[in-house]
């Protein structure tokens, strides 16, 4: 962003923002977040979801559900050996001895010092053979699925601000890529949610869509600028911090490109509430002109604001 020199007229004032009261529709980063609102009546996924749960999981979360099904699954079938016996060299008193061979035959170890010595033992080994077969199957796919899944490094900037561009008041927030890769052929898509009251009286919470005026770009590398100019058209001309917490509004912002290594499309998604969006504010120029006449970049400016020149039509003609 250019420095477009000292602001004319009086010292600008940023517009405080509103202090919210109560939980936010759509929390930053997750818009399944609902706030206070309870869903009732619907299907539970349950195990039936597991699968996709996993695979979207922090890693951590994902090897800690392995690691403890695992082990629980031994704990099943030693506690089976333990108490069908039948499992020779092993202790006949001691349940570690059978939850060990359990271990090494769902690991297919085998090193022959344990084995089944009774039909009932073999038959119990042929089910854990098979269930280790299925695991063995499961994790692989999951784990690759894991690691092929391309996670974007896209970061947006923790507040949005209004002020004059070109003597019209616009919206305005940054985006930028951290994995400092081309993405190719970008998209941002911004889209109002907002309630509003029928003609009728009934309440509904509706999306309005916010145009850009540049909603793409071929190559997305470092940093990007979205601006949205506030004219008669637009969705948010006439509002105010105020207003906009009155009708538990809030900006959703999709993102959309293709990563260059891996040719995958990749996501990514956040949200300004109205205390996130400063009127009379610009953010803070990162870009600057090193020594050696190389163009520097701050990450550290990243989230900065300054005070700035906003004129919104609609307060004026109030007053």
């Amino acid at each position: 962003m250019a420095d477009n020199g000292a602001a004319p007229g009086p010292a600008p004032k940023i517009l405080p923002a509103p202090v919210r009261t109560r939980p936010r529709f759509a929390a930053a980063g997750n818009l399944a977040t609902v706030g206070t609102m309870v869903v009732v009546g619907g299907k539970r996924p349950g195990l039936s979801d597991a699968y996709h749960y996993l695979v979207r999981a922090r890693w951590a979360i994902t090897i800690g559900i392995m690691a403890g099904t695992f082990l629980l699954t031994n704990v099943l079938f030693g506690s089976l050996y333990y108490a069908v016996g039948g499992i020779a060299e092993v202790r006949p008193d001691s349940w570690l001895d059978h939850f060990f061979f359990s271990v090494e035959t769902l690991g297919t170890i085998g090193y022959g010092v344990f084995h089944p010595a009774t039909p009932t033992a073999h038959f119990i080994t042929v089910l854990e053979t098979m269930v280790g077969m299925f695991g063995v199957a499961l994790v692989t796919g999951l784990v690759f699925a894991k690691f092929s899944r391309t996670r974007a490094r896209v970061l947006f900037s923790k507040v949005a601000v209004v002020s004059d561009r070109d003597k019209v008041p616009t919206l305005m927030f940054r985006v930028a890529n951290e994995r400092r890769n081309f993405i190719m052929e970008a998209n941002l898509k911004l889209t109002m949610l907002k309630t509003v009251k029928t003609a009728e009286g009934e309440t509904l919470r509706r999306l309005l869509e916010i145009p850009l005026v540049r909603a793409s770009s071929s190559a997305f590398v470092l940093s990007w600028t979205a601006m949205h100019q506030i004219n008669q058209q637009s969705p948010l001309w006439g509002e105010t911090p105020q207003s906009l917490m009155d009708s538990d509004s809030e900006i959703l912002v999709n993102f959309m490109g293709t990563d260059e290594i891996t040719s995958q499309t990749i996501h990514a998604r956040h949200s300004y509430a109205p205390e996130e969006i400063f009127y009379g504010a610009r953010l803070v120029d990162t870009f600057s002109q090193r020594e050696d006449g190389k163009r520097q970049m701050d990450y550290g400016k990243f989230h900065d604001i300054e005070p700035w020149v906003v004129t919104l039509p609609w307060l004026a003609e109030k007053r």
